[in-house]
């Protein structure tokens, strides 16, 4: 029995199982890979066969969840492929500077400005918003964000629409606006997921983004990386910080109502007294 297969029967074989989840790894026993996190781990080290097999997993994976068919033949499943080719391109395009971003693929759905993609996620410096401002997106961002929305689209009546015009309806998305200013209004539930610095601060109804090496920096570090989980609705919610010379009127105002309570008191028994030795 084929690799695959063993794959199909272990699925397959475990609807009733407990266990939580499956982690696919491309080797048997220990990690080979002796330039792991050096400067020499480059594309010629990953083994695009082994991503091919262990994204058709996946999809086959998700096929069977989704169906919730129990006759499932293994003819059936080995029908759905991953596109290798795709994922040879993919992999030339974003883990290398040859052809890089520069890629068709790539200035498909973008005009990049860089050849090199960078991998670090970025962090925006901008104050938050709906919609991010593009050039603090990074290229990789830009391009996996319209890919992705093309891809896991849905035809709908706006499909051949252009942008922005005709784009406002429920999980309409305007796709590859960069290359012509247009785009294409598409259907689908792709959402960028920014993480903003944590040097902003909101004060006097505005953002004021702090200076690296700032007192106010919690992290001790320059914009380290902070998002929130990508939930359907981010909000934020602000409370504002009332003026000192307002916390000293307060205190003022509760210093002088005391005094003024306890010479009451001293009036009121002065009162009492008087009036039980007239008795």
């Amino acid at each position: 029995m084929s690799a695959q297969q063993d794959h199909h029967e272990f699925i397959l074989g475990n609807e009733n199982s407990q266990t939580s989840g499956v982690v696919l790894e491309d080797f048997d026993s220990a990690f080979t890979n002796q330039f792991y996190h050096s400067h020499l781990d480059d594309l010629s080290n990953i083994n695009s066969s082994s991503i091919v097999a262990a994204a058709s997993i996946v999809a086959r994976t998700l096929y069977i969840l989704a169906s919730n068919n129990k006759d499932l033949t293994a003819t059936s499943l080995s029908a759905i492929n991953v596109n290798a080719s795709l994922v040879e391109e993919l992999m030339g395009c974003l883990l290398s500077c040859e052809p890089g971003l520069s890629c068709g693929l790539v200035n498909h759905y973008i005009s990049p400005t860089n050849t090199c993609p960078s991998h670090y996620v970025g962090v925006l410096v901008g104050e938050p918003s709906s919609t991010p401002y593009p050039g603090y997106i990074s290229d990789v961002s830009r391009f996996l964000w319209n890919f992705l929305a093309e891809k896991t689209s849905i035809p709908s009546e706006s499909a051949s629409s252009a942008c922005p015009k005709n784009c406002s309806g429920t999980n309409h998305l305007c796709v590859r606006s960069e290359k012509d200013g247009k785009g294409v209004c598409m259907v689908s539930t792709t959402r960028y997921v920014p993480a903003y610095s944590t040097r902003l601060k909101f004060e006097s109804e505005s953002w004021e983004l702090l200076p690296p090496n700032s007192s106010d920096d919690p992290m001790g570090l320059v914009d380290p990386v902070w998002t929130e989980s990508n939930w359907r609705t981010i909000g934020l919610q602000v409370y504002t910080v009332q003026h000192a010379f307002y916390d000293t009127i307060v205190l003022l105002a509760g210093v002088s109502l005391t005094i003024l309570a306890y010479l009451a008191i001293l009036l009121i028994r002065s009162i009492i007294n008087k009036a039980l030795k007239q008795d």
